[in-house]
C-alpha cells in the first residue's frame, strides 16, 4: 500500500477529552505504524468540528491541498463530514476515504433542522469519497441507508485484554464510563437510581463533561470522576461489580468491549452497534450475553433491571460466568488495523 495521509482532530491525543472516535484512529494508526513506519503521514487540524470557524475550515482546506494527486487520504469523519465544499475541489485527484465514528445528525442534542442541516452536508461529504469506513455493521447499515450508499466497509473495534477485579458478594459497585452528555443518559441511569434507595449500591460516573443535576436522593452514593485514563481507568474497571451505559445512541461502545476485557458484565441499551460489541458467550452449558440488553429511554426498566442483579445471586454468577467466557473472545486493535489495512488496500486497487 502506499503512503497513508491521515487528517484528525487537533485533540486526537488530549487525556482531558478523551473519545471513542479519538481512541480508535490512535489505536489503529499506531498499529499500522508498528507493521511499517513510513506508511502513515499524520496531520491534525484544530476547530470545533463538525462546524469550524472558516480559519480552521481554510487550514483543513490548505491541508488536502498539499497532498500529491492520487494520494490516498483517511479522514476522521468528524472533520469533514460538515464541510463538503472543503473537500469537494480534491474529490477528483485524491482517493478520500472517510472514517464515520458517529453519523453528525445522529447527536441527540440537535434540534431538528439542525439534524437535517448536518444529515444534508454529510451526505455530500460521503459521496464525495472514494470509500466510507463505520465501525460496526449495525453503523454501516445505518449511514448505507440514511445517504443512500452502495458500500459502506466496516472495521470493528479492537480491546487490550485486560486483568478481571475481584467481585464483591453483592454486586453493588456500579460503573458507568462515557462522556457526559444527552447521547450517552446518564440523566436516565440517576433516573433509574433513584428507585433503588432502598438497596445498597455505589455508582461511579468517568467521563468528560458538565457534570448532570444529582438528585439530593442519591448523595453521597454516586461519584463523577471527570475523564480517566490509563491506570486509573483500569483501576475503576477492577473495582466495579457491573458496568451499565445506558446510551440514547451509539455506533459501537467501545467501552462495552473494555468492560468485557475486564470480566465485567454489562448492562446496556439496544442501540447502534452494542449489540455488536456485547456479543454472546457460552458458559456452563448455557448460552447468552454476558448481561442484558434493554431498550432506550426507559429508566424504570433499567431500575428493575438493576433491581434484579442486586438482589439475585445466582443472577450475578451467571452474568460473571458468560463475561468472562466472552472475554476470551474478543479481537485486539490488531485484528481492527489489519481489517482496515484491507479496507484501504482494496479502494486504492479498486477492487472494494
Amino acid at each position: 500500500m502506499s503512503p497513508l495521509y491521515a487528517v484528525l482532530p487537533a485533540g486526537v491525543d488530549d487525556p482531558a477529552a478523551p473519545s471513542g472516535g479519538n481512541r480508535y484512529d490512535r489505536e489503529v494508526l499506531n498499529h499500522l505504524t508498528d507493521k511499517n513506519p513510513d506508511l502513515v503521514r499524520e496531520t491534525t487540524v484544530p476547530g470545533r468540528w463538525p462546524r469550524p470557524a472558516a480559519s480552521d475550515r481554510d487550514h483543513l482546506a490548505r491541508v488536502l491541498g498539499e497532498f500529491p494527486d492520487g494520494a490516498l487520504v483517511l479522514l476522521d469523519g468528524l472533520i469533514c463530514c460538515g464541510v463538503p465544499e472543503v473537500l469537494e475541489p480534491h474529490a477528483a485527484r485524491l482517493r478520500l476515504v472517510i472514517l464515520v465514528h458517529l453519523p453528525l445528525s445522529d447527536e441527540t442534542s440537535l434540534s431538528a433542522a439542525e439534524a437535517a442541516e448536518l444529515r444534508t452536508l454529510e451526505g455530500r461529504a460521503l459521496h464525495l469519497a472514494t470509500g466510507v469506513i463505520a465501525t460496526s455493521d449495525r453503523a454501516g447499515a445505518h449511514v448505507a441507508a440514511m445517504h443512500g450508499l452502495p458500500t459502506v466497509h466496516v472495521a470493528a473495534p479492537g480491546v487490550d485484554r485486560a486483568t478481571p477485579g475481584t467481585p464483591s458478594p453483592t454486586g453493588h459497585r456500579l460503573l458507568c464510563v462515557a462522556s457526559l452528555g444527552p447521547r450517552k443518559g446518564q440523566d436516565l441511569l440517576l433516573t433509574a437510581l433513584e428507585q433503588l434507595t432502598d438497596r445498597s449500591w455505589e455508582c461511579t460516573f468517568a467521563g468528560a463533561g458538565r457534570v448532570p443535576p444529582v438528585p439530593a436522593t442519591l448523595s453521597g452514593r454516586v461519584t463523577f470522576t471527570g475523564p480517566l485514563a490509563g491506570g486509573a481507568l483500569a483501576a475503576a474497571y477492577e473495582n466495579a461489580d457491573l458496568f451499565v451505559l445506558p446510551s440514547r445512541a451509539e455506533t459501537y461502545g467501545m467501552v462495552v468491549t473494555e468492560a468485557l476485557a475486564h470480566g465485567l458484565p454489562v448492562v446496556a441499551t439496544d442501540v447502534g452497534g452494542v449489540s455488536e460489541a456485547l456479543g454472546a458467550a457460552e458458559a456452563g452449558g448455557r448460552s447468552g450475553v454476558p448481561g442484558r440488553l434493554l431498550p432506550p429511554e426507559d429508566p424504570d426498566l433499567l431500575a428493575a433491571t438493576l433491581r434484579t442483579w442486586l438482589t439475585d445471586a445466582a443472577l450475578r454468577d451467571d452474568w460473571r460466568a458468560l463475561a468472562r467466557a466472552r472475554r476470551e473472545t474478543l479481537t485486539g486493535w490488531d485484528e481492527t488495523a489489519r481489517r482496515l489495512a484491507t479496507i484501504l488496500r482494496d479502494i486504492e486497487e479498486g477492487t472494494a
